[in-house]
């Protein structure tokens, strides 16, 4: 494996109920966001996750999506947050994807809420072609990963389902 590769993930061991996820998904780019959200989509058949998924207008909307799902407490196990931004000629994307960051970090923080984020940060759209793909370095699988590492760590704590 070289220093690119992504590591090879097993399935995760979830003691309890199949876990609930909400996806919450920016679908500017469409075919990255659904790429990522079909690599999302096998990690999570993997343990039998229910999945609900629900578009915002863009990135910048992830963060307030995920603080008003989270206001229905118990609905969900953990949230996959998905996403791309792609840099243009403007300091647009630095204020953007610094807000997306900084606001799913302090809504995560501040719920302890179980997340698996996916957001793309990329110069090119080539860029974030290869990490939707249907391979290893499909970012959408590797942010669900994450969040059932989350959820079975609530779990194992008594903090969830």
């Amino acid at each position: 494996m070289s220093t690119l590769d992504s590591p090879e993930r097993g399935p995760a061991a979830l003691a309890g109920p199949a876990p609930r996820i909400l996806v919450l998904q920016a679908p500017y780019y469409r075919d990255v966001v659904e790429g990522m959200l079909a690599g999302a989509r096998r990690v999570l058949a993997g343990v039998a996750a229910t999945v609900e998924v629900a578009e915002v207008a863009g990135g910048y909307e992830l963060p307030a999506a995920l603080a008003m799902a989270l206001k229905a407490p118990g609905r969900w196990d953990g949230f996959l947050l998905l996403g791309c931004v792609v840099r243009g000629e403007t300091d647009h994307y630095t204020f953007i994807c610094d807000a997306i960051c900084h606001g799913v970090m302090d809504v995560s923080t501040r719920s302890a809420a179980a997340i698996g984020f996916g957001l793309l940060t990329v110069d090119t759209l080539d860029q974030a072609i290869a990490r939707s793909r249907d391979d290893r370095m499909n970012k959408g699988a590797e942010a669900a990963h994450a969040v059932l590492g989350q959820v079975a760590l609530a779990r194992r704590w008594g903090l969830a389902g």
